[in-house]
């Protein structure tokens, strides 16, 4: 069964749904899930080297108190799910292309649902940068990949034409928020649903046959 998740690194929503997802591939365990990711970039607009958090937020939210109070429950909702988000430790908002580059590079390794995670985690828990390319090789060595093959290839256009063409794609498909799960290029289920929730496309695609192209990479 093909699910393609449409989410942004920069949306605690997209790290939620993810770990959601999982819990109820989780109750499925004879189901042959193959995961892709499909980048959405949130911000497209984002200067290539991000920006400051606190503008950021006064533009988004109209200040860091009212950001606090929506990150609070944000906070709440994924220390239930089991992820401790630390959103304080973050510093600068990213421009998130370079991050979706990543996620590609490695899966052509076979490791880009296993990139997402632990970019989401450097991010949202250590508050790392995720825009910054030194930051990603880093952080791409963490799953035993070369940090200095990754630089060099974060410093030309490798899998840029890819990203660009699968956000493209989404918003060609009316996607305005992310996380978006498409299950076999049929169904499509928005946000980060509680587990129960995927339970019935999971079981409604897992009965059709496998006969779907890949979309954008």
């Amino acid at each position: 069964m093909l699910i393609e998740t449409f989410a942004d690194l920069t949306c605690p929503w997209c790290y939620i749904g993810k770990r959601r997802l999982a819990r109820a591939l989780d109750q499925r365990p004879g189901l042959r899930a193959d995961i892709r990711w499909q980048p959405f970039q949130l911000n497209p607009d984002m200067p290539p080297g991000g920006m400051a958090r606190a503008d950021y937020l006064a533009a988004k939210f109209g200040g860091a108190e009212r950001a606090r109070q929506i990150y609070r429950v944000v906070e709440e909702t994924a220390e239930r799910d089991g992820l401790p988000l630390a959103l304080d430790r973050i510093q600068r908002t990213p421009n998130s292309f370079d991050a979706h580059r990543l996620i590609r590079i490695a899966g052509r390794r076979g490791l880009g649902n296993p990139m997402a995670d632990t970019l989401f985690a450097a991010y949202f828990m250590e508050g790392v940068d995720i825009g910054d390319r030194d930051a990603l090789a880093a952080t791409a060595e963490r799953l035993g990949l070369d940090g200095a093959e990754i630089r060099h290839l974060l410093g030309t256009d490798a899998e840029a034409a890819s990203v660009h063409a699968a956000d493209s794609l989404a918003r060609q498909m009316g996607l305005q928020a992310v996380p978006c799960y498409i299950f076999n290029r049929r169904y499509a289920l928005s946000g980060a649903q509680e587990p129960a929730s995927f339970l019935p496309l999971l079981d409604l695609g897992n009965e059709e046959p496998e006969n779907l192209s890949v979309v954008a990479g």
